[in-house]
């Protein structure tokens, strides 16, 4: 999202993460901007029933937990590390600094959040009413629009366990298990190991 020397600029700070290291938790107060720079991290919260739902994975270059600093309410979701890396993280004051005085950045934060609000009103539309296939595939061809190089249209690794597509599309492990198996069969995808390439 942001230049690392844009960020060093407003004093950003380069954090280390060990896997699974909750960042903030549902319900804290947004102080800070967060961007991955190495790694991976998670949003999610979780049912009354104990149900993780992922509201989504930010990997490098990507930014999480803006709406809240933002908006000036609660974090709605908890963020923990999916995996050892590092994150920038950069104090409210100076990250609204840098909007301020960088209109170009303010603007591709924007954006940012428009393709975030799209993929939110996807999911909620799928979960409510689409057969477990029609959900899997949906958030399948979403990873690979959403990374693909430009002109690349060949099948993609998509880097999800199953239980991670569970808790995104709020089903169960094992349903996912069995509805990945049909698609293959039906050569919607194909599997390398415990991958999917889609």
């Amino acid at each position: 999202m942001f230049p690392s020397q844009i960020l060093l600029k407003y004093h950003a700070r380069l954090v280390s993460l060990r896997k699974d290291q909750t960042l903030f938790d549902e319900g804290a107060r947004a102080v800070d901007y967060y961007q991955v720079a190495e790694g991976s991290v998670k949003m999610f919260i979780v049912s009354p029933d104990g149900q993780e739902f992922i509201q989504g994975i930010f990997g490098p270059g990507e930014s999480f937990g803006e709406p809240a600093l933002l908006g000036n309410f609660p974090y709605p979701g908890s963020a923990k590390a999916i995996e050892a890396g590092k994150i920038w993280k950069l104090a409210g004051d100076y990250f609204f600094e840098m909007l301020k005085e960088n209109f170009d950045l303010h603007l591709k934060l924007t954006q940012v959040l428009c393709q975030r609000l799209r993929y939110k009103s996807m999911v909620l539309s799928e979960i409510s009413s689409h057969d477990p296939d029609h959900r899997i595939y949906t958030l399948l061809q979403y990873y690979k629009s959403k990374n693909a190089r430009p002109g690349e249209h060949g099948p993609m690794r998509i880097p999800y366990t199953r239980q991670q597509i569970a808790d995104m599309s709020g089903l169960r492990v094992e349903t996912v298990i069995r509805a990945v198996k049909r698609m293959e069969k039906e050569g919607k995808l194909a599997l390398e190991g415990h991958k999917i390439v889609f």
